[in-house]
């Protein structure tokens, strides 16, 4: 059955690290039911949600995507780029070892949510958590598991997945990547249909797709209308407290839909 893995909003949530963005009060409470309700969508979806043993002392724990990449039924156990989050990686790997071949990064600094997979293709931001060492040991360790990994350019934006997620392919059949070109080129992302996102809606550039589901951000609504007009079905969450936090819906989970 497919898993989702998950992990508790910590109560530090607010003490969370920031790269671009003023610090702002988040409502833990609405957090927290922001969580469920994005956990009950994947359940829905038909994911088995396990959660990741708890780190309240961890403000950033709930962001699980950043401690590892899960490629078919391997994990590769990251080396987060922010130090206050290396602590994180341990009981990721212990929960994953015990369904999935688990390989580490021994040098280097990468985070998962600047690793966007399209096929066989590992596309990894190089951003301020994610630097050559990093991307150079995934590659060293996704290699043997018969992936390429590809190097991209970022422009003021924390991860990757921030600006570019992969939607699944459309009602046609086409692979879609939904892209803002604020901080990525979309001509690096290779035989894939682009949807750019309008102006004011960026944030819905992350995207969650689960099994035959798209979840995004509420609140984009000229992008929710192409992607009904692309025979997507998408479910829109509420993700106002994960965003003072910078994050964003994919940084809420590891997919293991091979398990």
């Amino acid at each position: 059955m497919p898993v989702a893995f998950t992990r508790a909003v910590s109560p530090r949530l607010a003490d969370c690290e920031l790269t671009h963005l003023v610090r702002a009060p988040i409502d833990i409470g609405a957090a927290i039911a922001q969580h469920v309700a994005y956990e009950r969508e994947l359940a829905t979806a038909g994911f088995e949600i396990r959660r990741l043993p708890p780190l309240d002392d961890a403000p950033d724990g709930v962001f699980v995507e950043d401690t590892a990449i899960i490629l078919g039924h391997h994990a590769v156990i990251t080396r987060p780029g922010a130090a206050s989050r290396r602590g994180e990686t341990a009981s990721t790997a212990e929960v994953l070892g015990g369904c999935l071949d688990v390989h580490h990064l021994s040098t280097g600094g990468i985070d998962g949510g600047d690793v966007l997979l399209i096929g066989r293709t590992l596309y990894v931001g190089a951003s301020l958590r994610t630097n050559a060492a990093g991307i150079d040991a995934l590659r060293a360790a996704a290699a043997p598991l018969g992936y390429a990994t590809v190097a991209v350019e970022l422009r003021d934006c924390l991860h990757l997945k921030t600006c570019a997620t992969y939607a699944g392919r459309d009602g046609a059949g086409d692979p879609v990547v939904i892209v803002d070109p604020r901080h990525v080129d979309p001509a690096v992302f290779a035989d894939v249909d682009i949807v750019e996102v309008a102006p004011g809606e960026g944030a819905g550039a992350n995207a969650v797709r689960a099994l035959d589901t798209l979840l995004f951000a509420a609140g984009h609504p000229r992008l929710r209308d192409v992607l009904v007009a692309r025979g997507y079905a998408p479910a829109e969450l509420d993700t106002s407290e994960f965003r003072k936090a910078e994050a964003a819906l994919s940084c809420l989970s590891l997919l293991a839909p091979d398990l």
